[in-house]
């Protein structure tokens, strides 16, 4: 009996370690470094890297990786690559939305990828879809563990995208 709750006791600790995949300040660090990332090729490669290898992504970690390959998109000078990672990183964040739906935080990352990508390469179609869920979000005051910092700069960045109506509008200027 004893061994079996020693058996127990380890697999459930194994299990919390290997889905314990970044703590909160490791969070706040990734979130820094991927705004320096839009414009740092290398540092784009290099979180890529570190998510990579994380077993059992969680669905946000899944969403940043989809961020990185489009990032990685903007930064490759070869058009091929470019469309390549485009859509790696669609097929990515599609994985991260099915794995927690009710997510703001990686529908704002697709809404942003799809809403940089010029539309006539038809990677856009997610774009109503994902506004729609984002303006829900705030309809109701939902933001799971999205900060304030966050949630302000997601509706600043939904207003100024010009694509929300002017309802949508007045329910995103309540958290500027």
């Amino acid at each position: 009996m004893i061994k079996l709750r020693i058996i127990f006791f380890l697999l459930f600790t194994a299990v919390n370690v290997t889905y314990a995949q970044l703590s909160t300040p490791e969070i706040a660090v990734l979130k820094t470094n991927l705004v320096k990332a839009v414009d740092n090729a290398k540092l784009t490669d290099s979180l890529f890297t570190k998510l990579s290898k994380l077993p059992n992504k969680t669905a946000l970690v899944t969403g940043y990786l989809g961020t990185l390959e489009a990032l990685k998109a903007k930064h490759s000078w070869n058009p091929y690559n470019k469309i390549k990672y485009v859509g790696q990183s669609l097929k990515t964040m599609q994985k991260a939305i099915d794995m927690d739906k009710e997510n703001m935080e990686i529908r704002f990352m697709r809404f942003s990828i799809e809403f940089y990508t010029p539309s006539f390469l038809g990677f856009s179609k997610d774009l109503a879809q994902d506004k729609k869920e984002i303006v829900k979000h705030y309809q109701n005051g939902n933001f799971g563990l999205a900060d304030a910092e966050l949630v302000k700069n997601v509706a600043k960045f939904m207003i100024d995208s010009k694509k929300c109506s002017p309802a949508e509008v007045k329910i995103l200027t309540k958290y500027l």
